[in-house]
């Protein structure tokens, strides 16, 4: 009995001794935790204060390393893909490549032998040739017993007319035809940048397109639209201004080619147009795309 009060009585002050350490050891590391932390605290609110405000957008950038070990000519290859990818998306042409395009398309005049006249538009293709309607250089679908001919086709050029030859055209009887094309020739030096073709264009459903043409007789003038579908007699429908004058003129795609010319539309819709996509056989008498 005695052992056991005896026991109990140097245990006892031996617990109340370590759980006091006990306690005392796990504060100061807590303080430490919390000094270490509070001090943590403070640096990364030094870095935030000098440092400049952003936005709140997400953006994910090349690391100063990464960038830095690209090539120059790596640089500006990854720098153009972007570029193409967000022209795509958005459906758009650069400005500049707008301006340039509109370049290559002139207006277009036709004289018949009573004085009358008409307008449209041509496309350069490059030396002296360019891409028009039939139906803007020889009268087609006369009603019977009109003689009406087309005696002079003029193309205007720094605000001179220049006389042109039709050396070229397709089989349309009427207008709004798959053979409703012309082919033209200047013998006078011009300077203006010759169109990219592109023969092979798929015109997908509401595929975005841009329109070119002598719009109204009031010079050539941009208008943008979308693909509808193929027709049976192979032209193509789409949404974009129809207006007077634009026969002849060019249809792009988003990468600023020509893929097509405009040839009607739809009576009493100035916004449902026919564009007649390019084929080969329509420069088969121009030498340096045949």
């Amino acid at each position: 009995m005695f052992i056991r009060q005896s026991v109990r009585f140097v245990l006892v002050p031996l617990l109340i001794v370590g759980v006091f350490g006990l306690g005392t050891y796990l504060g100061a590391r807590q303080q430490g935790d919390s000094d270490e932390a509070l001090a943590a605290l403070r640096a990364e609110l030094e870095l935030i204060r000098r440092q400049q405000p952003t936005g709140t957008s997400g953006r994910r950038d090349l690391s100063p390393v990464a960038m830095g070990s690209l090539e120059d000519a790596d640089r500006a290859a990854l720098i153009a893909d972007v570029k193409r990818q967000l022209s795509a998306e958005m459906g758009l042409l650069p400005l500049q490549l707008l301006r340039e395009r509109r370049d290559s398309f002139v207006e277009l005049y036709a004289y018949d032998e009573k004085g009358s006249s008409s307008y449209g538009t041509a496309g350069y293709l490059g030396n002296g040739y360019f891409i028009t309607v039939k139906h803007g250089v020889e009268a087609l679908g006369q009603p019977a017993g009109s003689d009406r001919k087309i005696v002079s086709v003029k193309l205007m050029y720094r605000g001179k007319a220049i006389p042109a030859r039709v050396v070229d055209t397709g089989d349309a009887p009427v207008e709004v035809h798959p053979g409703d094309w012309a082919i033209l020739r200047i013998r006078q030096p011009i300077d203006l940048p010759p169109l990219q073709l592109n023969l092979d264009y798929g015109f997908d459903f509401a595929d975005p397109i841009f329109r070119l043409g002598n719009d109204y007789s009031k010079g050539i003038i941009l208008a943008t639209g979308y693909v509808g579908q193929r027709t049976p007699n192979k032209l193509v429908t789409c949404l974009t201004d129809g207006h007077p004058g634009v026969s002849g003129g060019g249809v792009l795609n988003r990468d600023g080619e020509l893929v097509g010319i405009p040839i009607g539309r739809m009576q009493g819709d100035f916004r449902f147009s026919f564009i007649l996509p390019l084929r080969r056989e329509m420069f088969r008498k121009v030498p340096h795309l045949s």
